[in-house]
């Protein structure tokens, strides 16, 4: 699963150093304050799940038939328990030849407790049949920050009542679901083959897992379509997607590779999934294990609860994903593809080895984020991918608590809390590092020992140790005891010396966390003249020195060459040192350390500036975009050289993040010269580039800026709704505020976060007390909505602005009603 993130506004160069260094916590606060989280008992073993299921589109109910065959897993048994929830349950009968025969049971609308009439022994199977209603939206349940609800079976414009809006079913079941639309044993440690028809209007497609092997007319204006899974898979990775969806088809080795999306976005499914493929060539060969099902599909849904689903050959995916082909003119790496690339490595870890319980989900999630960095790597180069595996660093470093968290967690509060900052960005990190540690040769291998020795099973840390262990003749204790079973992260300062008589370079590294010291392998590059001498260390202490002979004073000195290693460093090298580095050493991280350290020291230091100015031509393309938004383009001596150098990279920019970078840029300098060039930019194909060139003509010519934003209004996306909306609020009145409101209430979470401002001026500039609390009343509720995120933060400074600049006859209503909603925010749980 990808996790659907709410990412606030911040400087692209905030370096990860600035963030506050976070304590573990001991292994006994944590088992005080939390459950332990056994791996779940095994008494009845899932064999084999045979659903029949039709839909009541009124009601919302799913009317299903099931067979599930079983067996004991290790003791006789005569009972059987199943989850079961919200259900009403009709029938219960153990299948007996060609007759079925009644059984008692009770049910207590979780669980529904079998007595199966006679014992059963260990291996042999038995057949219980049941008659149910599953009722979800009739549930009582609760989702998580990653999955933000639990119902199982979702009903989406059901009753046609919304215009425009398609009407679909699909299903979820991470992570323990699909109970709310089957019986069964929902547990991670389960694996069962299935069978599932579904009878559905005959306008609409289905999808499901495996193979669909009957398609047949059921009554008038019906269809039922069987698809069955002949290998295992545990019962959170059942799917059902009914819908109009039109697909594109695609192969891979024979196999089918097919993408489900609205008729709307059809046409620009290769563009969207295209290379999905590739990746399956790739992957399979790399870990040694052949893509192991029968076909490969994918489907995106309209108001799905998470980012994306790895269903076993069929993953769903959030609407987010979906896009025409100028939408991914401006889609970066990590906002679409790492997502096809993250569920498609799921089908190997996740669903051909599975974690055999949540508290053991690293082994599924950390994988997933670990292979958006290879995808990366293999198809846009290692720049790419270390830009990629960084800014997930970044988010794991600032998440509040990450570090006070074991990555194996067998004591939490609700399994739902497992999917985290930990779980997916630090766990692809510590496999980075390990990677690195091991080399190519031994990682990968050590991966197909694992997959094969636990094919269509259950996986857990240990069972990945002893593959390293067993490929690459280490012990790994130390290594998986830090970095698996314990919390935190290394902080280190970092100090140099030289001693010219001995001629000898010393690096003191210290590390400063409280509670575990880790053990760190270094590698340590030295310039001497122009060559690297590479040294490979390993820190076991607290403080530790080391010395390195060397010809002469180095020109520098770089600590963690390879820059794997997760933690929160001070480098204390001086800046000649870092100059040095961005101009010699090899990776995207080496040069970026270079731009933080430069960007700090612009106002002053004439190098740092000529840094960032070099910055703006780096051969790749996120450090281009980096320096752009570095600039500070206050201070007199960049505004004397910037515009020159930002409109010459402009001239042969090809990626569009950067051309709207540096027309931002170009825009803060509020320099009429610009406005033909604003104007020509306003005919780019990119959102990103249009959004930016109307902000900066608005600046310098206002009146033609809200003509133009107007005659955008028919074909705007993204950043160019946004621009649209901030003009209209900046320079429009109220006949505008339709537009704006309705732009709003149309948009995801972070398209309304990034609204915030143009409500902020529509609220300072009206008169019309019904628009200004219409403004009012949609800031407030985006701030307590997301309240977990800080997003309250950034919704109480916008009131305060408001109340600080609002004049005229309405002001003093105004700011009671302004005063009254920060408290609704600030009392908000």
């Amino acid at each position: 699963m990808n996790k659907a993130f709410l990412l606030s506004l911040g400087l692209f160069l905030t370096t990860a150093a600035t963030t506050q260094a976070q304590t573990p916590a001991t292994a006994t606060t944590v088992a005080e304050a939390t459950p332990y989280r056994a791996t779940a008992t095994k008494r009845n073993d899932l064999v084999h799940t045979k659903l029949d299921v039709r839909f009541d589109y009124k009601k919302r109910y799913l009317y299903g038939k099931e067979w599930v065959t079983l067996k004991p897993h290790a003791y006789p048994t005569d009972s059987l328990q199943l989850d079961a929830k919200g259900m009403d349950i009709q029938t219960v009968a153990l299948v007996n030849g060609n007759a079925n025969q009644p059984l008692k049971f009770t049910y207590d609308e979780e669980f529904l407790r079998i007595n199966l009439g006679k014992t059963v022994q260990p291996g042999t199977e038995y057949t219980v049949y049941i008659e149910y209603t599953a009722k979800p939206d009739e549930l009582k349940v609760k989702g998580s920050a990653a999955i933000t609800d639990a119902k199982g079976l979702y009903f989406i414009n059901p009753d046609s009542s919304v215009a425009g809006k398609p009407v679909q079913i699909w299903t979820q079941g991470e992570t323990e679901a699909s109970s709310a639309w089957f019986p069964t044993i929902d547990r991670p440690n389960q694996k069962t083959t299935s069978e599932i028809s579904m009878t559905v209007p005959s306008k609409y497609v289905t999808l499901s897992n495996g193979k669909m092997t009957d398609s047949k007319p059921a009554g008038a204006g019906l269809r039922t379509d069987t698809w069955k899974m002949e290998l295992p898979h545990s019962p959170y990775l059942f799917m059902m997607a009914v819908g109009d969806f039109k697909i594109t088809h695609d192969t891979w080795r024979g196999k089918p590779v097919d993408y489900y999306l609205e008729p709307k976005y059809a046409p620009y499914a290769k563009a969207i999934f295209g290379n999905t493929p590739e990746m399956l060539e790739f992957f399979s060969n790399r870990l040694g294990v052949e893509y192991p099902w029968n076909k490969y599909a994918q489907v995106v849904a309209r108001d799905y609860v998470s980012g994306a689903m790895e269903n076993t050959t069929a993953t769903l995916h959030g609407e987010a994903v979906a896009g025409t082909a100028r939408e991914m003119l401006d889609r970066p790496y990590g906002s679409s593809e790492s997502i096809v690339a993250h569920e498609l490595f799921h089908q190997w870890f996740g669903d051909y080895v599975t974690a055999e319980s949540w508290s053991n989900l690293t082994v599924n999630e950390s994988f997933a984020d670990f292979s958006e960095g290879l995808w990366a790597e293999h198809k846009y180069g290692k720049d790419a991918a270390d830009a990629h595996r960084f800014g997930y660093i970044r988010r794991y470093l600032s998440g509040p608590g990450n570090a006070q968290k074991d990555l194996v967690r067998f004591h939490y509060a609700d399994k739902e809390d497992m999917f985290d900052g930990v779980t997916y960005q630090k766990g692809g990190a510590i496999l980075d590092m390990l990677r690195t540690y091991l080399g190519d040769d031994v990682f990968f291998k050590s991966l197909t020992k694992y997959l094969t020795d636990n094919k269509f099973g259950n996986g857990e840390a240990h069972q990945l140790r002893l593959a390293f262990e067993a490929m690459s003749g280490k012990d790994l204790n130390w290594f998986f005891n830090q970095w698996y079973f314990g919390a935190g992260h290394p902080v280190v300062t970092i100090d140099y010396g030289w001693d010219a008589a001995t001629k000898q370079q010393s690096v003191t590294i210290k590390q400063t966390q409280e509670g575990q010291k880790f053990i760190l392998p270094l590698a340590i590059d030295v310039y001497v003249k122009g060559k690297a001498e590479r040294h490979q260390v390993l820190m076991t202490e607290g403080t530790q020195t080391f010395r390195f002979a060397a010809a002469g004073q180095p020109e520098l000195v770089n600590v963690d060459a390879t820059k794997m290693t997760l933690w929160q460093k001070t480098d204390n090298k001086p800046f000649s040192a870092y100059v040095y580095q961005y101009q010699h050493a090899p990776l995207y991280l080496d040069r970026r350390e270079a731009l933080v350290a430069a960007q700090s020291r612009q106002k002053e230091d004439a190098a740092a500036r000529t840094l960032l100015f070099s910055a703006l031509n780096d051969k790749f393309y996120g450090l281009r975009l980096a320096a752009a938004q570095s600039l500070d383009l206050k201070n007199a001596d960049l505004r004397k050289k910037a515009p020159a150098l930002l409109r010459k990279q402009l001239s042969q920019e090809k990626e569009t993040a950067v051309q709207a970078a540096l027309l931002s840029s170009l825009a803060t300098l509020n320099d009429k010269r610009d406005q033909n060039l604003y104007e020509k930019y306003l005919d780019n194909q990119s959102y990103n580039v249009q959004g930016a060139a109307l902000n900066g003509l608005s600046l310098t010519k206002p009146a033609v800026a809200l003509s133009r934003a107007k005659s955008l209004e028919a074909d705007s996306r993204g950043a160019l709704t946004q621009a649209i909306t901030e003009v209209y609020a900046k320079y429009g009145d109220a006949s505008q505020w339709p537009y704006i409101q309705a732009q709003f209430d149309e948009a995801g979470a972070q398209q309304r976060i990034n609204m915030l401002e143009a409500l902020d001026e529509v609220m300072v500039r009206t008169t019309d007390p019904a628009i200004f609390n219409a403004a009012l009343t949609r800031v407030k509720e985006l701030g307590i909505k997301y309240k977990q995120y800080g997003i309250d933060q950034a919704v109480l400074g916008l009131l305060g602005d408001v109340q600080q600049r609002k004049t005229g006859a309405t002001a003093t209503q105004a700011k009671q009603d302004l005063e009254k909603a920060a408290q609704e925010i600030q009392q908000a749980q």
